[in-house]
């Protein structure tokens, strides 16, 4: 009776941990965003995204993430980028916490971004 008691316990539990977003490489985003298989986030500021960004990429600074979220769909998938990779994580956090399950972290940012870019 213990054990089945622990099971099911273990599977409440597991029902209630939020998702997880999946970290991927620049080279892995990229081929993502050619195959047409997410929308690009730019979590950086207004000049930071100015200076050069990833074509058809939409900004989204990180501070106005939470109250623009609800103008996203939720079933598509995101790919969330910034210059290092820090505010990306935190808002690919947010989403999840808002109820989004398709959440990409480019890590490295912009940094480590070496294909074509828009200014």
């Amino acid at each position: 009776m213990k054990k089945i008691l622990a099971i099911i316990a273990i599977f409440l539990l597991a029902g209630c941990t939020r998702g997880s977003f999946e970290n991927v490489s620049s080279e892995k985003a990229k081929e993502m965003i050619d195959q047409g298989d997410v929308i690009v986030l730019d979590v950086r500021n207004l000049d930071e995204y100015n200076s050069g960004h990833i074509p058809e990429s939409e900004l989204l600074p990180l501070p106005e993430i939470e109250g623009m979220s609800e103008e996203l769909d939720k079933d598509k998938s995101y790919l969330v980028v910034c210059r290092s990779g820090n505010r990306s994580q935190q808002a690919a956090d947010i989403l999840l916490e808002k109820g989004f399950k398709k959440i990409y972290n480019m890590t490295g940012g912009m940094n480590e971004w070496s294909y074509e870019i828009e200014n």
